[in-house]
């Protein structure tokens, strides 16, 4: 067996195109990030109040069951602030956060859990981030069509040579993901929303792109 000429021959010229292909399909998952916060001159208060908020937090979470696909504690902070003035290390009020993050599968049950959410005590909710699951049926997809139009590409060239395409030596996969966007959709929600209704949030569809490079030997052209 003859290993191809790395740069072709006149006997094997190589073509070298590249195959692109972008989607819209709508999202899978919903990501919402919550921040529970406590203050207070007492160390154990704001504690006890932090952890009293947090509970509350993920039980309400937890009680939308498979609605709510991954559920994850953050970063927990508690810092204490030091007066301004005056000698020496006095602690003027202890401050404590929590940040929780959810996934949402469920977008029917939403709207309602940002709304009960946000009507938590000095609770701040921020979302939602649409996004795809890494084994989505549209990543696949992306790329099949992405070689298809390689594909297509070459034989548009070769054809256009007067000639055909004789064997693929290469095929490199140089992009596949969601596309980048300068609009990311996120919205945040404080506290103390008495009796809100629930929000009414409509999905944000997802562009995916798929990339790939593919080099082609032709059947020797009359030029």
């Amino acid at each position: 067996m003859t290993t191809p000429h790395p740069y072709g021959t006149p006997g094997a010229p190589h073509l070298a195109v590249r195959g692109e292909a972008h989607l819209e399909t709508a999202p899978d998952l919903a990501r919402i990030a919550v921040t529970l916060t406590a203050r207070g001159r007492d160390r154990r208060a704001t504690l006890d109040d932090l952890t009293r908020r947090n509970t509350a937090a993920l039980d309400l979470l937890k009680s939308y069951g498979d609605a709510v696909e991954h559920l994850e504690t953050g970063a927990l902070t508690v810092t204490p602030e030091l007066t301004a003035h005056g000698r020496g290390e006095r602690v003027r009020a202890h401050h404590g956060t929590v940040h929780l993050t959810a996934d949402l599968g469920d977008f029917t049950a939403l709207g309602t859990l940002v709304t009960r959410l946000a009507d938590l005590d000095l609770t701040r909710v921020d979302g939602p981030w649409w996004t795809l699951r890494p084994d989505s049926p549209a990543h696949r997809e992306a790329r099949r069509q992405a070689v298809h139009d390689a594909v297509r590409r070459a034989r548009e060239y070769a054809e256009a040579l007067g000639t055909a395409l004789a064997a693929l030596i290469e095929l490199t996969d140089t992009g596949t993901g969601p596309e980048p966007s300068a609009r990311t959709r996120s919205m945040a929600f404080a506290a103390g929303a008495e009796d809100a209704p629930p929000l009414d949030l409509e999905p944000r569809r997802q562009h995916v792109h798929a990339e790939v490079n593919a080099r082609f030997t032709l059947q020797p052209p009359r030029l």
